[in-house]
């Protein structure tokens, strides 16, 4: 009974982070992108080109250019991403169908930085809803299995050629303006998916690493975990080493640099590697920080 309510509760969150996603999404596009002739990258931006040039309906272009890769997601990403995608898209169709067109301003730049960041808002509400209102990723991971190329470097190749054909068809000025709102929604995204508390994983080498490791503990509140591990192999001595502790710890980024000035006070030779983590969960993470 407890699974069961959990699921239905966890699907209606889903379901209202979607419904809220396509709606701000809308949002974006008709009061921002749409009246004043911008665009965004992927596949919302071959759309709006589409929708410039041609004159052709927004809301039935996006749905018709995303439905071949919503198929390709059910083969290479999963069912219930397809499904959800597909929902998700109809809904924005919908939206762009019943929402008026509504020039809230003209300035270029806020346009680009405001269009840019509501539209990132509404993707990446929709994106935690386990769905997606743009195909260019599922593209990517297709085509990604057919080169040798990375899934960042396909992405920005099918952007580059959205942008130089808008220069050509549109402006220059255009083009380029529609790539700082590519750009402030990218960002965008990346808040909203990984969270202003987003974790970073900190691995550090130092010979005071019990001072260290009192401090991650006591001041920081983070739970450690140690590796052991050997320092030295220099050029110019490379027989001399000596055993060492390794310590790895995981913070939130609005913790680094504190943790760097922490470190370099106790040890200016220390060694930092850090790596942001896409998700974490478990152990101490949820306790509260001391900034």
């Amino acid at each position: 009974m407890n699974v069961s309510s959990n699921s239905k509760v966890t699907f209606l969150q889903d379901l209202l982070l979607m419904v809220a996603g396509v709606l701000i999404s809308g949002f974006a596009l008709k009061g921002f992108l749409v009246p004043n002739h911008f665009f965004d990258g992927g596949i919302t931006g071959i759309s709006l080109l589409l929708h410039e040039i041609y004159h052709y309906n927004l809301a039935i272009v996006i749905i018709l250019l995303n439905l071949p890769l919503v198929i390709i997601s059910f083969f290479t990403v999963g069912k219930t991403f397809a499904i959800r995608t597909l929902v998700a898209v109809v809904l924005l169709g919908i939206s762009l169908w019943l929402l008026p067109t509504i020039q809230l301003t003209s300035d270029k730049l806020l346009i680009s930085i405001f269009g840019g960041a509501f539209l990132g808002l509404g993707v990446g509400l929709v994106m935690r809803s386990g769905a997606a209102l743009d195909g260019i990723e599922v593209l990517a991971i297709y085509t990604l299995r057919k080169t040798s190329f990375t899934m960042s470097e396909i992405i920005l190749g099918l952007n580059i050629m959205i942008f130089a054909t808008a220069a050509i068809y549109l402006s220059v000025e255009t083009a380029l303006y529609s790539v700082l709102t590519y750009f402030c929604a990218t960002r965008t995204i990346d808040y909203i998916i990984e969270g202003i508390q987003a974790f970073t994983g900190v691995t550090i080498i130092s010979g005071k690493n019990e001072e260290i490791k009192h401090q991650l503990v006591h001041k920081f509140g983070r739970g450690i975990t140690i590796y052991k591990g050997e320092r030295g192999y220099l050029p110019d001595n490379f027989d001399q080493k000596m055993d060492c502790d390794i310590i790895f710890t995981v913070i939130s980024r609005m913790e680094m640099r504190k943790l760097l000035n922490v470190v370099q006070n106790l040890d200016p030779n220390a060694f930092i590697i850090a790596n942001t983590i896409r998700e974490a969960s478990g152990g101490i993470l949820s306790r509260k920080s001391h900034h």
